[in-house]
């Protein structure tokens, strides 16, 4: 029986990192039906901003919170892995959502168990509460935003991956901040407002205004904790560095560089 090798460091780095990648667009994407407020969640106010001539509170999709991580990622794989290690990723996450979402599916249509129903029928406060109903709500409302979220999330991962690597281009192995920020700034103007163009829009009952408020909510936001959180995308490279070695990682770095101009 042949003896099998153990997986070298750059192959190890790729599935820790597209493990990550994954988990959290998956996470994003089953728990982005919810709406929060961030006003209540503070226990303040709310804000009633004016955003051209549209009153805005702070009103987001609880699956926002996490997006940012996911394009951090996307940027340390760009790094490391180039054009092809982006690019298989964002496929890969992209089909696996759509599994997931089929297998939810057909779960929804599966008549549920009486005891089921009979031992969740009240809810904590005495109510009646049909649980059956609440599942299949909760769960198809996701089928609406993963159309539009896995339209949004290609297309916006293939320009954060561009945007990437111009910056790149232009500053060379410096300012890493600014082609992660600059290319999240790009990209999330079309995950912001495709997603919920499509979703809640087309295929749901928003109108055109409410899109653009939540929409320019969400984008502030993800544009701003993708500045807060510049230091981690630091940290994550110097670790990186540490664990393939220096020379190693400016090898595959470079070689990064020239899977891009292929």
């Amino acid at each position: 029986m042949a003896e099998t090798k153990p997986l070298n460091k750059k192959t190890f780095l790729y599935l820790l990192l597209a493990s990550f990648f994954i988990t959290n667009a998956l996470i994003a994407e089953f728990g982005g039906v919810k709406m929060f407020s961030v006003e209540k969640m503070l226990g303040i106010a709310p804000v009633h901003f004016n955003i051209f001539g549209m009153i805005t509170d702070l009103n987001l999709s609880v699956g926002v919170l996490i997006w940012p991580v996911v394009f951090i990622f996307s940027d340390i794989i760009n790094e490391y892995f180039g054009k092809r290690g982006v690019r298989r990723i964002s496929f890969i996450t992209a089909g696996m959502i759509g599994y997931s979402f089929l297998i939810i599916l057909m779960w929804t249509d599966m008549p549920p168990a009486d005891f089921w129903l009979n031992l969740n029928g009240l809810d904590s406060q005495g109510r009646p509460f049909d649980i059956n109903f609440a599942y299949s709500s909760i769960f198809r409302m996701g089928l609406g935003i993963v159309v539009g979220s896995l339209t949004a999330f290609l297309v916006s991962q293939l320009v954060d991956a561009y945007v990437f690597h111009y910056f790149r281009k232009l500053t060379g192995h410096k300012y890493l901040w600014l082609r992660s920020t600059g290319s999240t700034v790009v990209s999330q103007v079309i995950d912001s407002f495709v997603i919920l163009f499509i979703a809640f829009y087309f295929l749901g009952n928003w109108s055109i205004g409410q899109v653009l408020r939540v929409g320019l909510v969400q984008y502030s936001y993800k544009v701003l904790l993708a500045i807060a959180l510049t230091p981690l995308i630091y940290l994550a490279h110097s670790l990186i560095d540490k664990y393939l070695g220096k020379e190693s990682s400016e090898i595959i770095i470079e070689e990064a560089d020239q899977d891009w101009n292929k």
